[in-house]
């Protein structure tokens, strides 16, 4: 059967977004339910496949949702600010702005054409003014309460482009602009905001979030948590304090390592080291901790000593590229014979190893095992766990120590020396120093003249840097750092709940109906950056009596990555693997896409495309229409309605778990099963359980067998518990295992050159009335006889 699904999308596609459908009311008096994937950046190349299949995944869940009769709010934005589309206007000499905008239609185009049932009346562009005006309103909120401050820290530098450099634009210690050019490693003042004040809060948040336990566990891990004891060293006389978990081996202690990209490093560095030390730091490629971890432990000595308070030895202090800046105080002291990093870090730099845990060699190797104090004057023989707290008395006596919590999550650096982002509101005046912009001049918007690929275009614009001072009325510098991309992603899902509030951030009331997400879909890459931050400006948010509520998603949901066909993840860098929606629905329907997506695996799992899987699913919509197309409406039968039922009810606890893959098989199952003649409830309810799955065809089949209204606003079909019997389930059972058995017979039978046409059944006395003869004889294609013995 030929079906032209160009026309039938065309159709409903136009009649949804006619009749705005899908456009969600406040005022409604159904239960709310937000059902939201994660927004994408919209490209110039469009989407592909890979990213359909994620939003397939959420409007699959937004229509069951809307049919159970919720009232369900399904937006879409675009995360439209940042570095590829700055990229893009030094590659192709087209303004960021026109890029962006050109990328979004597109974009809306592809999304539209996939039957995506969003509320396009909430769309949010992050680029836009009107949204990026409240990310400043939040800034200056969270500069009022001490949240955003600034001070110096590490970035990449490319001296040629005279810019800072992402740390995926350094490729082998180079600019990815220029392979000639090798990346710098800068100290600047920057932008960050205060994350660790709510690291406790995040980390105990989580065990209230219906999320997968690995995402919770990543994000646990992520926070890092450690118990411990903050020690007071004395370097160049000054306190420097050094967080440990290992008080018991401090008298250990034969160096201490001082982060590379430490602000202060060179404070430290004794006169006849700097060019030492300076050569060294020339030597590093990126501050990326990722690159750090991965590289070999190196450092050099700084010339500089600590004192260690339990025993007043000096100790050398190395720079050193395994130790992070921001972390504690930016240096540990080193046990080389009871850590394994240090004791190779020791024996590279000839740097004396003292063991004090008894227990085990440690020339090979360091000894990390439990044991007694050695070498440790007064607490030698003590249990090294014994040790921790008669160290930590001794020293917090003298009040060298004291106990401390430390999280691994650091403080989020937001400054970006770029053009394409919301720009920071404050400004520089040399009477009043840092001075916010007053709210009542929000937005400092982006200036269209700039000059893109040499340093931030930002500072190419003087007219705009230029501005008076808000306090005092004097010349005054606008700041020309703008805000990281994350910030737009951090609250982006309350606007759409007020999106177009012009007089406020939103309605505090539309927030907290519709808030937190019911149900959030995108990919595990967002696990430790978006998702940590999105909690912490929900939280932040809370705090100044904006939210009610202090989890942004309620429960959360990890859709898998889809390949291509040549076995590689679809994206721009393997073209060959990508497959696009235009080419699917020219060729098969958007509809035979979607439902081949959703058969292939659980949508948590990885899939691979297949040109002979679409196909097979392509039979399946023809005998769908072909069924349509002949089904006679009449009365139901008592078999057909338990079966219906039955699939109901598995069907809906299916789709409610994710578990796609499995609904489409049971709905198959269905279909395969319907009679010619049925009552035409039957199949309106066995069409509704399609619908999700296939939009377009449902409804067109839905106007067709009578039906004025749209299936896409009808009601998901209620289970009829009466009217399931098990009898039948029984006598389907009992019918499969006798075809097996009659065909088993027959192969062994024609194998001996036998061709029999007729074929006798003997059953005990009431089980002939658990086979179906008709279906019997159809199935094995002979003339069958059953007699009770």
């Amino acid at each position: 059967m030929e079906i032209d699904f160009k026309s039938i999308e065309k159709k409903w596609q136009g009649k949804w977004e006619q009749e705005e459908i899908f456009r969600t009311f406040d005022n409604s008096k159904k239960k709310k339910y937000y059902v939201l994937e994660m927004f994408p950046y919209p490209s110039g190349s469009g989407l592909h496949m890979g990213h359909a299949w994620n939003y397939i995944i959420g409007d699959i869940f937004a229509r069951f949702k809307r049919l159970q009769g919720f009232n369900v709010l399904y937006p879409m934005g675009y995360d439209a600010l940042g570095l590829p589309a700055e990229n893009a206007a030094i590659e192709e000499g087209i303004h960021p702005e026109k890029y962006t905008n050109q990328s979004i239609l597109n974009y809306i185009k592809q999304q539209k054409s996939l039957g995506l049932s969003y509320d396009w009346s909430r769309m949010l562009n992050t680029a836009s003014p009107n949204f990026y005006k409240w990310d400043q309103w939040i800034f200056l909120k969270m500069l009022e309460k001490g949240i955003a401050y600034r001070k110096k820290a590490s970035v990449n530098w490319c001296p040629k482009c005279e810019t800072v450099l992402a740390n995926e634009q350094v490729h082998n210690g180079k600019c990815w602009r220029h392979d000639d050019t090798n990346a710098e490693i800068k100290h600047l003042e920057q932008w960050f905001f205060k994350t660790t004040n709510y690291a406790g809060e995040l980390l105990q948040g989580l065990k209230k979030l219906n999320w997968p336990q690995k995402t919770k566990t990543m994000q646990e891990n992520w926070i890092g948590k450690s118990n411990g004891v903050e020690i007071n060293f004395q370097v160049s006389g000054k306190k420097f304090p050094i967080f440990t978990t290992r008080p018991d081996t401090i008298f250990g202690v034969t160096f201490m390592v001082i982060s590379a990209q430490h602000p202060d490093l060179m404070k430290l560095v004794a006169n006849e080291k700097k060019k030492d030390v300076e050569i060294f730091l020339n030597k590093l490629k990126s501050v990326s901790e990722k690159e750090q971890k991965n590289m070999e432990k190196e450092g050099v000595f700084t010339g500089t000593y600590a004192i260690n308070p339990i025993n007043n030895e000096k100790v050398p202090i190395y720079a050193g590229n395994f130790v992070v800046a921001d972390y504690g105080s930016g240096m540990v002291m080193a046990v080389p014979a009871h850590d394994q990093r240090d004791f190779e870090f020791a024996k590279k730099y000839g740097i004396k190893i003292r063991q004090v845990i008894d227990g085990g060699y440690v020339k090979k190797s360091a000894y990390i095992e439990q044991g007694k104090l050695i070498n440790s004057k007064e607490f030698n023989s003590l249990g090294n766990e014994k040790a921790k707290q008669e160290i930590l008395k001794h020293l917090k006596k003298k009040k060298l120590a004291k106990e401390k919590t430390q999280y691994k999550l650091r403080d989020w650096l937001i400054s970006r020396q770029r053009y394409w982002g919301a720009p920071i509101p404050v400004v520089y005046c040399e009477k009043c120093g840092v001075v916010p912009v007053p709210e009542k001049d929000l937005p400092v918007m982006l200036p269209m003249k700039v000059a893109f690929g040499k340093g931030n275009p930002l500072a190419t614009n003087e007219e705009w840097i230029r501005t008076k001072c808000p306090k005092c009325k004097c010349e005054a510098k606008r700041e020309t750092d703008t805000m990281d991309t994350f910030a737009n992603s951090s609250w982006y899902f309350l606007r759409y709940c007020d999106p177009d509030n012009s007089k406020k951030i939103f309605d505090s009331k539309k927030i907290n109906f519709w808030m937190p997400v019911d149900q959030y879909i995108g990919g595990q890459e967002h696990i430790c950056m978006h998702l940590i931050y999105a909690r912490f400006y929900t939280k932040f948010l809370r705090d100044i009596k904006l939210l009610k509520f202090d989890e942004p998603f309620a429960k959360l949901f990890h859709q898998g990555m889809l390949h291509g066909l040549d076995g590689e993840k679809m994206s721009k860098s393997h073209p060959q693997s990508v497959v696009l929606p235009e080419t699917v629905s020219d060729k098969y329907g958007i509809d035979t896409a979607r439902i081949f997506l959703v058969s292939l695996a659980s949508p948590e799992h990885d899939l691979d495309w297949s040109e002979e899987g679409i196909k097979g699913s392509l039979k399946f919509i023809n005998k769908i229409f072909e069924y349509f197309e002949n089904a006679k409406i009449g009365k139901s039968d008592a078999k057909t309605e338990s079966k219906l039922n039955k699939i109901i009810k598995e069907v809906t606890v299916q789709i409610e778990s994710f578990k796609y893959n499995l609904a489409i098989i049971k709905i198959k199952e269905l279909f395969n099963c319907l009679p010619k003649e049925t009552s035409k409830e039957v199949l309106e309810k066995s069409l509704k359980l399609l619908h999700p799955f296939c939009p377009h065809i449902t409804e067109e089949i839905w106007e067709k067998i009578g039906n004025k209204s749209f299936i896409s606003l009808s009601e998901w079909p209620k289970i009829e518990e009466k009217k399931i019997n098990d009898f039948f389930d029984k006598q389907d059972e009992s019918l499969d295992k006798l075809v097996s058995d009659i065909m088993n017979i027959l192969k062994i039978v024609e194998s001996r050159g036998e061709i029999k046409s007729r074929i006798y059944v003997y059953v005990i006395p009431g089980e002939k009335d658990f086979y179906n003869l008709d279906e019997l004889n159809k199935r094995i294609g002979k003339q069958v006889e059953i007699f009770e013995v």
